[in-house]
């Protein structure tokens, strides 16, 4: 069989990911504050680009939150009195600021800086304070490095005593001056050794309360208190006393000292109603206004003589920021439709709360504002929205449906707040099982299996009926 060379002509369609597409796309998925920061990052390096200043009127706005090409006022000269020249350069030279004599008195940036102490530091500070010998420090800074955020030591006294070159007798010895220290049951080794070294100072050794931690915190779990006063031969009163004062102890003795930063919102969109009506507004705060370079701009008309290089690479340069305005105000543009078909669909949520929240889907919001349904989810995807009724991500109001007797469908987020309000309302000691819940689901016209209600009662971080079992009054 020969081999020969041949040219066909073929026409076929094919997306083809240009980099200005790739740069829009990118935006969609971009929340208000990542949004900032590339801007900034755009006008560093890109020296056509300009940032409007705040002085300047704001320009006209469509009802979608784009703004509309306006030519900026001249900015006014301020009116003031005549500066002294002699004592500003004084006080600001040439090469930079030159602080004052207040400014002097004042406190330099790392004095004023605080840092939270951790467990380690806080047990460090108290080792080194404490009578425990020079020779046995070492071995105490080797548990408090071993101990886990909760306070708990994770490492066994054989290993310890491998690395301190020293024998086990006088690591636990050690680890007994540590387990004296602050915060109280730090450096035990389970949650039993814990709880005890929280009753020591408060004298109940020997009592319902150690026996208890010693043994029964298994059937302390299962709220198991008939088990228990059983096992110790005592009333199921003293038992329910006990269950109170071991309630009181800390399980965690290093979580007031968790590094974990409170995470803090910003609504990258406001919902206010006005009237009967609903208004977006974008939050555009901080956003820097962008515009052409006017100095760029004038070098492309040929009024500087710039030479043929200079113009393409002015020209490249104007290209790419003509395309990130465009794709930011698009990227606004397409937000507004987005929420504003949110709102359509769920006017009810908006309205009354939670429990009118509708079924809904991205192809429902695709279709009603003609877009892609990728589109939807880049638009939903990290971005927070605050109304009436708090502050949700966007991607909270799609959800599936389940379905009501009446052929009617209920949002499933609905559902697991009604779970949530059932269990809340129940009585602590007779907690009510999955398929109570159920049935009483049913009451309300909902169809809903059991481990559906056991997988929502999940998701929000609910105990079983078993463990969900209060003290008896």
């Amino acid at each position: 069989m020969a081999l020969e060379i041949k040219q066909n002509l073929r026409q076929i369609q094919q997306l083809v990911m240009t980099p200005q597409l790739q740069q829009a796309i990118k935006l969609l998925q971009l929340n208000r504050l990542e949004l900032v920061e590339l801007v900034s990052t755009e006008l560093q390096e890109n020296p056509v680009l300009d940032e409007a200043p705040e002085s300047e009127e704001e320009p006209a706005r469509t009802k979608e939150g784009a703004t509309l090409e306006t030519e900026a006022p001249e900015p006014k000269r301020p009116q003031g009195p005549d500066i002294d020249w002699d004592s500003y350069l004084d006080t600001y030279s040439t090469i930079g600021y030159k602080p004052t004599d207040f400014d002097e008195e004042r406190p330099s940036l790392e004095s004023t800086l605080v840092k939270k102490a951790s467990l380690a530091d806080h047990l460090l500070w108290q080792l080194t304070l404490s009578s425990v010998p020079r020779d046995d420090r070492h071995i105490g800074e080797l548990i408090i490095g071993n101990l886990n955020e909760d306070g708990y030591l994770e490492e066994t006294l054989e290993h310890i005593a491998e690395l301190a070159e020293t024998d086990v007798a006088r690591v636990e010895r050690v680890l007994h001056r540590v387990q004296e220290l602050d915060p109280v049951g730090v450096a035990a080794r389970d949650l039993s050794e814990c709880l005890l070294l929280q009753l020591r100072p408060l004298s109940l050794e020997g009592s319902v309360v150690e026996e208890i931690v010693k043994h029964h915190l298994h059937r302390l779990e299962r709220r198991d208190f008939r088990g228990i006063a059983k096992h110790l031969g005592v009333s199921v009163e003293k038992v329910v006393d006990a269950a109170r004062v071991i309630a009181d102890l800390e399980p965690k003795p290093g979580r007031p000292f968790s590094q974990d930063e409170p995470f803090y919102i910003t609504p990258d969109i406001y919902v206010y109603k006005i009237g009967d009506d609903y208004v977006i507004v974008l939050n555009e705060d901080g956003m820097p206004k962008l515009r052409i370079s006017a100095f760029y701009r004038e070098v492309l008309h040929g009024g500087a003589g710039a030479s043929k290089v200079t113009r393409e690479y002015i020209q490249e340069k104007l290209r790419s920021a003509v395309w990130l305005i465009k794709s930011i105000h698009q990227r606004q543009r397409t937000i507004y439709k987005v929420v504003n078909s949110i709102v359509k669909f769920q006017r009810d949520f908006f309205d009354k709360g939670i429990n009118y929240l509708k079924p809904l889907n991205l192809r429902d919001v695709a279709e009603d504002i003609g877009m892609h349904e990728s589109t939807i989810s880049r638009v939903t995807t990290n971005k927070y929205v605050h109304t009436p009724q708090g502050i949700y991500e966007l991607k909270f109001f799609f959800n599936s449906g389940i379905s009501l007797t009446g052929g009617e469908h209920v949002a499933s987020e609905a559902v697991k707040d009604k779970i949530r309000r059932v269990i809340l309302s129940e009585n602590s000691r007779r907690p009510l099982s999955d398929q109570k819940i159920v049935e009483i689901l049913k009451r309300n016209n909902i169809e809903i299996a059991r481990r559906t209600v056991t997988k929502y009662r999940e998701i929000l971080g609910i105990l079983s009926s078993t463990k969900r079992k209060g003290l008896p009054q």
